[in-house]
């Protein structure tokens, strides 16, 4: 399952919505039986990074999405959260 632009308004920022939203999809993920959720996010993204690796995301790869991206040093990270096998 692959998270796409997750986002909180910045009047809610700060409140949980973030980790409500994030945990949520990934419950959601695990009751359908998918084997693992990913998202890419940029470096400058810092705090959604944290929110990913705190709810147990790891990263799992970085790319440059153009020539003058890589030319500035800009990366996209991949992040993978693998799932528990339901029992």
């Amino acid at each position: 399952l692959e998270l796409k632009r997750m986002s909180v308004s910045k009047d809610y920022r700060g409140q949980g919505i973030s980790q409500a939203l994030c945990g949520e999809v990934l419950r959601f993920a695990r009751a359908r039986g998918f084997e693992a959720v990913v998202l890419c996010t940029s470096m400058v993204q810092v705090a959604a990074q944290r929110l990913y690796e705190s709810q147990g995301f790891r990263k799992v790869g970085a790319f440059s999405p153009s020539l003058l991206a890589r030319f500035l040093c800009f990366r996209i990270f991949r992040y993978r959260c693998d799932l528990p096998a339901r029992t």
